[in-house]
């Protein structure tokens, strides 16, 4: 079955009441693959994915490189660059999701050496399950907590040495949430949400630019719902579309519980919202549980859904049938599209196309990559300066000593 489904297109075969896309044109042209990894498991594998013919790939660091965590899985996540400023594009720096002991690491990608950026112990915190990262428009990291009560911290570098740390402070005012994803948009607001059943979407917008010490915090809210109707359900969260505001929360009970600032006002809640990605105008939330990709509009301040198992690619049989299944993280590609990776057997990666036909739907979504390692889940897909080449990670694989980080670009780079 080829998993390239679109709306609209030339040469498109129907199946289940789903139309079938060809190759996919642009800076990342390439034959979709027909599905996932099935029959291919592997736990001593030379390179990670199944990817179209005319693509490769090659390991950026993993444990064999640095290992932060001797005798235990290391547990790479997220990753970014240094988007600005001094040298820019040649570092790239990750998260690891581990319990405790949590730290971010850097890599000199001309070099391949690889460092330990930052530990917990190190600026006087106790960091658990480090997540989400991003680089802001300041030129700074942006760091966040997976767990109950978790935080967002800053990190500062120095001007001309982006792999030394000058400090590291704890923004309290952006919420205490299960973060994961984060992102910064062009007015400087920052987008966080609250990883679990029954997480929202949050905004924060500082009192003065590029300053997170002090502002905000919002929480989504549509507009067209009770608030009864606002709260977690999972039988009823395609309703979960139209018009919405932002909610001004209590700033104080934000700063220690943002979930309970935010079932205050009845925001909206959604099934395991995990990362963000602005492309544009539009803020798009992977939420894992609802197999759904939401596209909040922040001009038009409306919520659609823009890719979701069933109605714009296929449901998922575990095995056999290769669909849309727990979509976990999102970065914008080279062309504006949006890519998205799965948390689950067989992680996929996925390619969205925009909306053209204003539907609110993506217009294709079609299969890249998928992962061989059945025991691991892909993270931190990013594009950075080079934008002909991705980065993933690969996280608690089968493979010994095989936590890291991945690039792919196409064979003729």
């Amino acid at each position: 079955m080829r998993t390239s489904f679109s709306a609209v297109g030339i040469g498109v075969v129907a199946l289940g009441g789903l139309t079938f896309a060809g190759n996919l044109n642009g800076p990342w042209e390439y034959e979709p693959l027909e599905s996932s990894a099935y029959g291919m498991a592997s736990t001593t594998w030379d390179v990670p994915y199944v990817v179209p013919a005319d693509y490769n790939q090659w390991m950026v660091q993993d444990e064999t490189v640095l290992d932060v965590y001797p005798g235990i899985d290391d547990l790479h996540d997220m990753n970014t660059q240094n988007e600005r400023g001094h040298h820019s594009g040649r570092y790239m720096y990750n998260t690891y999701e581990v319990n405790s002991g949590g730290a971010i690491a850097v890599t000199n990608l001309k070099t391949g050496e690889a460092q330990i950026l930052a530990q917990d112990s190190d600026w006087g915190f106790e960091w658990n399950r480090l997540d989400g990262i991003r680089w802001t428009p300041w030129n700074t990291l942006l760091v966040t907590e997976e767990t109950a009560g978790g935080k967002v911290y800053e990190v500062f570098l120095e001007k001309h040495d982006p792999t030394k740390v000058t400090d590291v402070v704890e923004r309290g005012a952006i919420g205490s949430l299960r973060h994961e994803g984060i992102d910064v948009g062009k007015d400087g607001a920052v987008y966080v949400i609250d990883e679990y059943n029954g997480g929202s979407v949050y905004r924060f917008v500082p009192d003065k630019k590029d300053d997170l010490s002090s502002g905000t915090l919002y929480a989504l809210k549509l507009t067209g719902l009770t608030d009864e109707q606002q709260k977690w359900s999972s039988s009823t969260f395609d309703d979960k579309v139209g018009a919405f505001t932002w909610i001004e929360l209590d700033q104080q009970l934000a700063q220690s519980d943002g979930d309970a600032a935010a079932n205050a006002v009845n925001a909206t809640e959604f099934g395991r919202p995990e990362d963000m990605e602005i492309i544009g105008n539009t803020l798009y939330v992977a939420n894992t549980s609802e197999d759904r990709v939401i596209a909040v509009d922040l001009g038009a301040q409306t919520v659609s859904t823009f890719v979701e198992a069933g109605l714009n690619v296929p449901v998922e049989v575990a095995g056999s049938v290769t669909g849309f299944n727990s979509p976990d993280n999102l970065a914008e590609g080279p062309d504006g599209t949006l890519w998205i990776v799965e948390d689950n057997d067989y992680s996929d990666i996925y390619q969205a196309t925009m909306d053209e036909d204003g539907d609110g739907a993506a217009d294709s979504v079609s299969l890249f990559a998928s992962l061989t390692d059945k025991g691991a889940e892909t993270t931190g897909i990013y594009f950075g300066k080079d934008r002909k080449v991705m980065y993933v990670s690969v996280q608690h694989p089968d493979k010994d000593l095989a936590d890291g980080i991945w690039a792919i670009s196409k064979k003729d780079k």
